[in-house]
């Protein structure tokens, strides 16, 4: 009997020994391929192993050789490596056992594959708003802090009297000036740290969910790309050979926000305990708030009829199609946002650079004619 060993690793080993779902696709995609075609386990890693220029995936493969090399199965191989999912490494396990190993690597390059897509199309919509209001940080941070204190000098000089505008920018400019070096720092570390603890740390990230959740297109995006997930996985899932709780306990490892996690921890405790979909939905109206009416009526029916696994594919291709158009009506909607926004905030330092500008010119023509 093959039992994982558990080896033992530094702090930094654990934080480098990440595999991303691009590198477990090209993993996954290329083990299918060579296994299919008749190559054995050790030729095929090695096969990977010449092609690959990630250090730390190399070195996670060189381990999985040794592994097999000992005789490990291929499924325990994957579990030692700790970067693939627990699904993964059931779908590799149930394909071992039932003789669809290839079929079931080329699932999980197919998930990964989908997998990148939906969160690409996340961090897509995220990117371009982003990107302006960091740029449109760093010009502002550059007017006040070396551009604005200039003009306050010679205003001073010439004993200008300065619009409240221009005053509120010089004002931040000389503290800039004073303590910009330890200021901004610190300020982007605090809204790096702010971001980070509000969207990603686990104990708080359902602080960002409930903000994500309640902005128009942001809101519809999240639902359509987790209901694109939930029908594509499940449905996958279930015609590779997992059993729906099974399936299930993919479903909660894999989803991005806690809500949905929630949700599938409930479906799975209702279909553990023997019910239909049909009366795990009925346990749990709440649930009508994440998959819509409409949708559990479709997954009853596949249910119903005994194509469970092909409607929930259906139902994943469906969101994956309505993904693409909600990503691109959400840039339509924001790029003019976004312009007016920056606009105002040009017009803004504008009047606040001109203003004094125009006042130096008249102190300046006052003291020349006296």
């Amino acid at each position: 009997m093959n039992v994982p060993r558990k080896k033992q690793r530094t702090f930094f080993e654990y934080l480098t020994r990440r595999g991303s779902p691009k590198e477990r696709e090209y993993l996954f995609e290329n083990l299918s391929l060579l296994l299919g075609s008749g190559m054995p386990v050790i030729e095929a890693f090695n096969a990977i192993k010449s092609e690959i220029r990630s250090p730390g995936l190399r070195r996670i493969v060189e381990e999985m050789i040794s592994d097999v090399q000992s005789g490990i199965s291929l499924s325990t191989t994957l579990e030692n490596a700790e970067i693939f999912s627990p699904h993964a490494i059931s779908l590799i396990r149930i394909g071992e056992k039932s003789g669809r190993l290839v079929e079931n690597l080329k699932i999980l390059a197919i998930e990964d594959q989908k997998e990148r897509t939906f969160s690409s199309k996340l961090h897509s919509a995220a990117m371009y708003p982003a990107f302006v209001f960091t740029l449109t940080f760093i010009v502002g941070i550059g007017i006040a802090w070396f551009i604005l204190p200039k003009i306050s000098l010679i205003a001073s000089q010439l004993k200008v009297t300065l619009p409240l505008i221009t005053k509120i920018l010089m004002g931040i400019g000389s503290f800039l000036q004073a303590y910009g070096i330890i200021a901004v720092p610190l300020f982007v570390i605090s809204i790096i740290a702010g971001i980070y603890f509000t969207f990603f740390f686990p104990a708080t990230k359902h602080l960002g969910e409930s903000i994500l959740f309640v902005l128009p297109g942001i809101n519809k995006l999240l639902r359509e790309t987790e209901l694109a997930r939930f029908g594509y996985l499940l449905g996958t899932l279930l015609s590779a050979g997992l059993s729906p709780t099974e399936a299930l306990d993919s479903l909660v490892f894999s989803a991005s926000f806690n809500r949905h996690k929630r949700l599938y921890r409930l479906l799975r405790k209702g279909i553990s305990e023997g019910n239909s979909f049909k009366k795990t939905f009925a346990l749990y109206p709440r649930s009508s708030s994440l998959i819509p009416p409409a949708i559990q009526q479709l997954i009853i029916s596949g249910e119903q009829s005994g194509h469970l696994s092909e409607t929930l594919l259906k139902i994943g291709k469906n969101f994956e199609d309505k993904t693409e158009t909600t990503a691109k009506d959400l840039t339509v909607i924001l790029e003019p946002v976004l312009l007016v926004i920056v606009w105002l905030g040009v017009v803004f330092v504008a009047i606040a650079v001109v203003l004094p500008i125009y006042s130096l010119i008249g102190g300046i023509n006052s003291n020349g004619g006296a």
